[in-house]
């Protein structure tokens, strides 16, 4: 920051100096609301929470360096006491950001998106000048004014990440630091229960671009119907961006490698280059478009884009991080946060990241939703149970109509590759073929070994050993009880056989859709003249992020792909920690 003395500080406040404050001591930053951020010349801004007072830590932040406090009672340390800590904080960032005129601001907002996009540019302005940016998402009330009173008489960019929960939240935002370039990124459902309805979540974000000034730029997505009509609600210049032609800086010639990252052709009014992601998923594609079109509005060459583009890595915690274990497991922690739009988004990137593989997935119902809520998460349901998983963990409360969802979606997949199969077998009894020979059989086949030998994924005995019998010791890589084996038959006291029996669930069984993960399909097992049965799959609930760690270590085996993505309350970030050997925080 600018550094202030405290009698200013005071003064654009509207706060006194109290506790034997120094008018004449200088803050030189940074400005922090967590004693445990403090460095020497800090200012600790003391606030009340529900659960913590930061007045109860002012002693640790002036022992470790601060310079005063901004509270709002007396404290024993030097302080500006004001009536209100946040608006104060509002104050001093407004101030800081009228007194660099230099600077250009950029907001970035949209339902989805926003961090990843605001990395990009970031990343983009810093080859032009010194860029200030948010640390992750602060992005709010809080958040906003702390990343602004970051930047200092070098800073040259502010990359700003501008969220909502109501209408008039953006707009304040705008006033703490008033943008020249506004990029809104899409109108979708996240929040959608505190808004109302996605025609108010669009007037809200379309505040970013009411802010402009006839000089700015309103950078809109071509794609997105909502977004594209703020263009009526902005004097600023507008410049689109998108896959469609329309759009001036827009995505050609998209393919997706075998990870889910894209590649396309950037295209610009004045000429073209390649971008190959390094980021996971091709909704990214949106979020690069975005940032090209604010850095290009900003003269950085296309080339130059490009490259940055493509040298591009996650910046920001817990969003598409693509981790791969010693045993060949690839965890895919996307939990930092998530809403019907973003979690259709990583269902899509996880089908082509675990393409070929035993995929599992550990999701929680959606929040903030409002009387939609219970209809959307059991769409959340149906796209999972439909994405062709081994297995489901649904964590949390208000799970039932995810559950419920996954469960039809689920059976009715089950249902139509078993039809598929019983076609396929019977059109070749009909044409007086032989069964076609199945290369290892269904993926994850744990039952008896068809005379076409032990199919992929086979846990139990060669075949011509036999399933282990009453008293004899279990073969190597045996997963079930030792114990009798009738003809046609997993062992008994094994894991269910697939499917419901009869239509009915095993007694005492938990939430299962199908089999237990990579168990055997329900039915029997292949015999002559018949189709392999269609794969199963095991959908549980668990109460919270350790629990589905645990439930998941059991099912996983070297190779598989897991995906982790829920609303930030439920914290499954800790799920993926357990899962890549790290403690629960």
């Amino acid at each position: 920051m600018i550094p202030l003395p405290l009698a200013r500080i005071a003064e654009i406040t509207s706060g006194a100096l109290s506790g034997m404050a120094d008018p004449r001591a200088v803050v030189r930053g940074p400005v922090v609301i967590d004693s445990r951020a403090v460095e020497p010349g800090s200012l600790f801004v003391a606030l009340r929470g529900e659960r913590v007072d930061g007045h109860d830590y002012v002693a640790q932040a002036i022992r470790a360096g601060a310079v005063a406090v901004l509270a709002t009672r007396p404290v024993d340390a030097p302080s500006v006491i004001v009536p209100d800590a946040a608006a104060a904080l509002a104050e001093l960032a407004t101030a800081q950001a009228a007194a660099l005129p230099k600077v250009t601001v950029i907001g970035v907002t949209g339902s989805a998106g926003k961090t990843t996009t605001k990395d990009l540019l970031a990343r983009l302005t810093a080859r032009i000048g010194s860029t200030i940016a948010p640390v992750g998402s602060f992005n709010n009330e809080l958040g906003h004014p702390l990343t602004v009173l970051r930047a200092d008489l070098d800073t040259r960019f502010m990359v700003l990440e501008l969220a909502a929960r109501n209408i008039g939240h953006i707009k304040e935002l705008t006033r703490i630091a008033p943008p020249q370039i506004g990029v809104v990124l899409n109108v979708g459902t996240a929040h959608l229960g505190v808004f109302g309805g996605k025609e108010a979540i669009a007037k809200a974000k379309g505040e970013l671009v009411e802010a402009l000034p006839r000089t700015g730029v309103a950078v809109l997505n071509a794609d997105d119907p909502l977004v594209r009509a703020m263009a009526s609600r902005t004097e600023a210049r507008v410049t689109y961006f998108g896959r469609g032609d329309s759009a001036s800086i827009r995505a050609e010639n998209l393919s997706v490698d075998a990870r889910g990252r894209a590649s396309f052709t950037l295209r610009t009014p004045s000429g073209t280059a390649p971008v190959s992601l390094k980021l996971y998923g091709e909704h990214a594609v949106e979020n690069a478009l975005a940032a090209a079109a604010a850095a290009y509005e900003l003269g950085l060459p296309v080339a130059t884009i490009a490259a940055e583009l493509s040298e591009a890595t996650p910046r920001s915690r817990w969003r598409m991080e693509v981790t791969d274990r010693a045993d060949g497991v690839t965890v895919v922690n996307d939990a930092y946060n998530a809403n019907p739009d973003s979690m259709r988004a990583a269902f899509g990137a996880f089908a082509v990241l675990g393409r070929g593989r035993r995929r599992f997935a550990v999701i929680a119902a959606l929040r903030e939703l409002g009387e939609d809520g219970p209809a959307l998460n059991a769409e959340l349901g149906r796209l999972a149970g439909g994405s062709g998983l081994a297995g489901l963990i649904v964590a949390g409360p208000d799970a039932e109509p995810v559950l419920e969802g996954a469960r039809a979606a689920a059976a009715e997949a089950q249902a139509a590759a078993q039809a598929s199969l019983d076609a396929q077998a019977a059109a070749q009894a009909a044409a007086g073929l032989p069964p076609a020979p199945h290369e290892g059989g269904p993926q994850g086949w744990h039952g008896p070994v068809p005379e076409h030998g032990a199919p992929q994924g086979w846990h139990g005995p060669a075949p011509e050993q036999g399933a282990p019998q009453p008293g004899r010791q279990a073969p190597q890589g045996w997963q079930g009880p030792v114990g009798a084996v009738a003809p046609g038959q997993p062992p008994t006291g094994g894991p269910p056989v697939g499917g419901p029996v009869h239509g009915q669930p095993p007694a005492g069984a938990p939430a299962v859709a199908g089999g237990p993960a990579g168990g055997p399909p329900a039915g029997g097992p292949p015999g002559a003249g018949a189709a392999y049965p269609a794969q199963t799959m095991r959908i549980v609930h668990v109460p919270d992020a350790e629990a589905a760690a645990a439930e998941l270590a059991g099912w996983l085996r070297p190779g598989d792909a897991v995906l982790v993505k829920g609303p930030r309350a439920m914290g499954l970030e800790r799920t993926a920690e357990l899962l890549l050997g790290g403690a629960a925080q």
